[in-house]
């Protein structure tokens, strides 16, 4: 089943295939706390490549914001299934069906596809 995230100026969005927010507030704050460090990763590159630093050297900060960048993707789409199952599930059924630890296999999982 393909999700489509709608645009908010898109004219031809419909509703239905809007995707929800991830509204946990500790989950976004961990979210951005990634993405700001893989940014400030970006500005150490470079700052690399105008100091002439050498090519592998480069490359291997590269592969490490990559890799920054697939962890944070992971983790958001886990947050995301946490989240959109849950609201479904409602919270008595999910912590019965203990959604927690299946996640968790979920983004181990996910973390190795690449």
């Amino acid at each position: 089943m393909a999700v489509t995230m709608a645009l908010p100026d898109d004219p031809i969005a419909d509703e239905d295939c809007a995707m929800a927010v991830l509204t946990d507030e500790k989950s976004r704050t961990d979210l951005l706390n990634r993405l700001k460090r893989a940014e400030g990763q970006l500005r150490g590159i470079q700052r690399m490549i105008e100091e002439g630093q050498p090519c592998l050297d480069i490359a291997s900060q590269m592969a490490a914001v990559r890799k920054a960048l697939d962890s944070t993707y992971v983790r958001m789409t886990v947050c995301f299934m946490e989240q959109e199952l849950g609201a479904r599930l409602g919270p008595e059924a999910a912590a019965q069906v203990h959604l927690g630890p299946m996640l968790e296999d979920v983004q181990t999982l996910l973390g190795k596809v690449r």
